[in-house]
C-alpha cells in the first residue's frame, strides 16, 4: 500500500530518520537546504534529535508527528529538522548541553527551537499532544514559541547571548598547574562510597544505570590500596545487576537501565556500547576474584552480541528497540500461566519460584520480567530435588523458553554500524578471548576490525557510520579513540605488529584532526567535520567514555610500545587540562581517573619468546588470567623480523633459549622470570 505522506527523510540511510519518512511533518535532514530556507523565510527551526531504539521517541512520533493537525502547525510555523544522535553526536552534544543549561535536565527525544543562526532559544524533551500532568501540550508549545520568536526579538537575543556564554564554558578550559596527585583517587572512592546503595548495589536511586566505568575504577582502587569496601561495592553491584531484570536471563546481554532501584524493571532497549563496556567489567571482576559467575555473565553478553548484533559484513549493529508490536518490553515478559504451559506444572513451578514470577506479575498486565529472587537451595528444598538436578532443569527450561520467545515478534534493530561503538565491542571480544582462550571471540573481534579498516576508512580517515553498503559522516574523535584502543588490544592478544602500525597511523591522524595545539586535549569534532556554534572538548564519561579519557590510555600505551615520548607527554597534557574537573567532580570522570592511574603507575610486561612455543603460551595465559589493569604488554619473537624499531622495553634484553618474562612496575624492574609457577606467584 502506497504511504499517504512522503518527506525528504525517505532519501536518508539512517534507520531512525527512515522511521519518520512518512510522517505528515515536512521533515528535513540536517543540511544546507533546511538552514538556507530558515534564513530566507526568517522562520525558527524545530530541531528534533533522537535515536531508533528510544521508547519515548516512538511515543512522541505516534502522538504528535503522525498527527496531521500538529504536523500542520509545525509545517506552517517552523523549518523542521530531524537528526539521528548516533549518526551526528556532535550536534547532539552541543544542543544537549544547551538543553541542560536552559531546563536543568536533558534526554531524548530532544526538542530544541533555534534561530536561523542555529542558536537555541527554547528547549525541552518529550512533549505530550495535549496538556497532561502539568506538562503543556505540544501544539500549545509550538504556537507560543513561534509567536515569541516573531514578537519578542529582543528577548530572544538575550537568551541567545546567555546560551552562547554557557557554550563557551565547555570550550574554554584552562589547564591546571597542580601536580597530578594520587590522593585524588581517595576522594573519588569516598564520593562513590557516599552514593553507594548497600542493599541493591549501584549508585544513587532510580533510575539506575550500570556505571561500568565507575566499577572498573573501583576495581583499580582495590588493586592499588587493598580496600575491601571498594571490592565489596563492585561485587554487590555486579551480582545484583546480573540477578535483576536488567539482565536478559534467556538471551544474555543487558538492557539500557533499571527504572527502579532494585535492577528489576528495565528500560528494555539494548545498546551495543552498554554490552561492550559491561562485558569488560565482568571479565575484570573474574580476573580479580576468580569467581566463575562473573565470567559466565561476561560470556553471556558476548554470545548475545554474536547471535543478535553481528552483521554479515563483520561489524556490529547499534541497538535493539525497547518496543515490539507497539508495546514496551512485550518481547521479554511472561505470565505464570505461559511459563507453566510451556514447561509443565513441576518444571514451570520451580522456574517461576527461582525467577520471581507470580500470578500478579511485576510488570504491566500481570506479566513478569525474569529476575533471580530466590536461591537454588530454597527452591531445591521446596520442590524436593537435588541442587544439581534443579540447576540442570533451570538450564533446560531457559533454553526451552528462549526457543518459544524466538517465535514472538522481535523488537526492531538499528542496523547501522558505528565505528566508535564497534571499537568498544572489539575490545570486549579481545578480553573474552584472553580469559577463556576461545578463538571465536578473537576471530570475531579481528573480523570487525578488518571490516572497519576496509569499509569505514577512506584516504586514511575513519568514517562514523555504515549502513546498507555505504559509509558516511566523517569520524569524530571518539571514533578514532575507541577504535585505536581496539587495535592496541588486538596487538596485545596476537602480537602482530600490523595492529600497532594501524593504531599509530590513526593516532597521528587523530592528533592532526582533533588536537588543540593551544591548550591541549582533543576536540570532539575536527578540522574536516562541520563547523557548529561551539567547539566542544567534553571530558565527561557519560554512558560511554569521553574521547579524551580513552585517548589518555592510547597515548600512554603507544608511547611505551613505540618509544614515542611525545605521546606520553600529550597524555599528561590531557590530564592537566581536566585535572580540576577530576578533583571537583570525580564521579563524572571514572575512565579518566583510571587513565590517571595508568599514567602514575604503569606496569610494563615484556616477553621474549616464540609465539608458538607452548611455554610462551602458558606464561601468557597466566598474565591474561591475572587482574593487571595498568599493564602494557609486549612480545618479541626472536624468530620474526620487523621493519619498525619499536618495543624499546625489550631492545636491550638478552635472548634466552627459554621464553623469558620481564616486568617493571612503579618504575622498578624485577629479575627476569622463566618459570610459570614463579610468574603466577608474582602476579597473584
Amino acid at each position: 500500500m502506497k504511504p499517504q505522506y512522503v518527506n525528504r527523510l525517505v532519501h536518508e540511510s539512517s534507520p531512525y530518520l527512515l522511521q519518520h519518512a512518512h510522517n505528515p511533518v515536512d521533515w528535513y535532514p540536517w543540511g544546507e537546504e533546511a538552514l538556507a530556507r530558515a534564513k530566507k523565510e526568517d522562520k525558527p527551526i524545530l530541531l528534533s534529535i533522537g535515536y531508533s531504539s528510544c521508547h519515548w521517541c516512538h511515543v512522541m512520533e505516534r502522538e504528535s508527528f503522525e498527527n496531521e493537525t500538529i504536523a500542520k502547525i509545525m509545517n506552517d510555523r517552523f523549518i523542521n529538522i530531524k537528526v539521528d544522535r548516533e549518526e551526528r553526536p556532535d550536534l547532539d552534544e552541543i544542543y544537549m548541553h544547551a538543553v541542560q543549561v536552559m531546563t536543568g535536565s536533558g534526554g531524548w527525544p530532544m526538542t530544541v527551537f533555534l534561530t536561523p543562526d542555529l542558536i537555541p532559544f527554547h528547549a525541552g524533551t518529550y512533549f505530550p499532544p495535549e496538556d497532561r500532568h502539568g506538562m503543556p501540550g505540544f501544539p500549545k508549545i509550538l504556537m507560543v514559541v513561534s509567536d515569541y520568536y516573531h514578537s519578542h526579538r529582543g528577548e530572544v537575543g538575550k537568551v541567545e547571548e546567555q546560551v552562547k556564554q554557557a557554550l563557551r564554558q565547555i570550550t574554554e578550559i584552562i589547564p591546571s598547574r597542580e601536580t597530578l596527585d594520587p590522593k585524588i583517587f581517595l576522594k573519588a572512592f569516598e564520593v562513590s562510597e557516599s552514593r553507594f546503595d548497600p542493599i541493591y548495589g549501584g549508585f544513587g536511586g532510580a533510575p539506575k544505570f550500570p556505571n561500568s566505568m565507575t566499577l572498573s575504577f573501583l576495581l583499580r582502587y582495590w588493586k592499588s590500596t587493598g580496600s575491601k569496601k571498594a571490592l565489596q561495592m563492585v561485587e554487590k553491584t555486579l551480582e545484583k545487576m546480573a540477578q535483576g531484570g536488567i539482565y536478559d536471563h534467556l538471551g544474555g546481554g543487558f538492557h539500557r537501565y533499571s527504572t527502579d532501584d532494585r535492577w528489576l524493571i528495565p528500560h528494555f532497549e539494548k545498546m551495543l556500547y552498554d554490552n561492550a563496556l559491561l562485558s569488560r567489567t565482568y571479565v575484570e571482576a573474574y580476573q580479580a576474584t576468580q569467581k566463575n559467575w562473573y565470567l559466565h555473565i561476561g560470556e553471556g553478553i558476548l554470545q548475545y552480541v554474536l547471535r543478535e548484533m553481528k552483521s554479515p559484513e563483520g561489524g556490529f549493529y547499534s541497538t535493539q528497540d525497547a518496543d515490539s508490536e507497539g508495546e514496551e518490553g512485550k518481547f521479554y515478559v511472561w505470565t505464570r500461566d505461559q511459563v507453566k504451559e510451556v514447561l509443565g506444572k513441576e518444571k514451570g513451578g520451580a522456574f517461576c519460584a527461582y525467577y520471581g514470577i507470580d500470578q500478579q506479575g511485576n510488570f504491566e498486565g500481570e506479566t513478569s520480567v525474569l529476575s533471580i529472587t530466590s536461591t537454588l537451595e530454597k527452591v531445591s528444598q521446596r520442590y524436593g530435588m537435588p541442587v544439581t538436578e534443579l540447576e540442570k532443569g533451570l538450564s533446560e527450561s531457559r533454553q526451552t523458553l528462549y526457543a518459544v520467545r524466538e517465535k514472538r515478534v522481535k523488537p526492531n534493530r538499528d542496523e547501522k554500524i558505528l565505528t566508535a561503538w564497534n571499537g568498544l565491542m572489539i575490545s570486549g571480544f579481545v578480553d573474552g578471548f584472553k580469559v577463556t582462550g576461545e578463538e571465536k571471540y578473537l576471530a570475531r573481534g579481528t573480523e570487525a576490525a578488518h571490516f572497519i579498516l576496509h569499509e569505514m576508512k577512506k584516504d586514511g580517515r575513519l568514517m562514523r557510520a555504515f549502513h546498507k553498503g555505504k559509509s558516511q559522516v566523517k569520524g569524530y574523535s571518539e571514533d578514532y579513540a575507541f577504535f585505536i584502543q581496539a587495535l592496541i588490544d588486538l596487538y596485545e592478544a596476537t602480537f602482530e605488529i600490523e595492529w600497532l602500525k594501524e593504531a599509530m597511523e590513526l593516532n597521528q591522524q587523530m592528533i592532526y584532526q582533533f588536537w588543540d595545539e593551544r591548550q591541549g586535549g582533543f576536540f570532539f569534532s575536527g578540522k574536516e567535520n562541520e563547523s557548529l556554534i561551539a567547539h566542544s572538548k567534553n571530558p565527561y564519561d557519560h554512558v560511554i567514555p569521553s574521547a579524551n579519557s580513552i585517548a589518555v590510555f592510547n597515548l600512554i600505551r603507544l608511547g611505551y610500545l613505540t618509544g614515542e615520548a611525545s605521546l606520553k607527554h600529550k597524555a599528561e597534557q590531557i590530564l592537566h587540562l581536566f585535572y580540576h574537573f577530576l578533583d571537583e567532580h570525580p564521579s563524572g570522570f571514572p575512565q579518566m581517573l583510571s587513565g590517571l592511574s595508568l599514567f602514575l603507575s604503569p606496569e610494563e610486561i615484556g616477553i621474549i619468546g616464540s609465539k608458538k612455543d607452548l611455554k610462551t603460551i602458558s606464561m601468557l595465559k597466566e598474565i591474561y588470567f591475572a587482574y593487571l589493569p595498568n599493564k602494557i604488554l609486549s612480545l618479541k619473537d626472536p624468530q620474526e623480523k620487523t621493519d619498525v624499531d619499536w618495543i624499546p622495553f625489550l631492545k636491550e634484553k638478552e635472548t634466552s633459549i627459554r621464553p623469558t618474562i620481564f616486568i617493571c612496575k612503579n618504575f622498578t624492574c624485577l629479575p627476569p622470570i622463566r618459570d610459570e609457577k614463579e610468574l603466577k606467584k608474582l602476579l597473584s
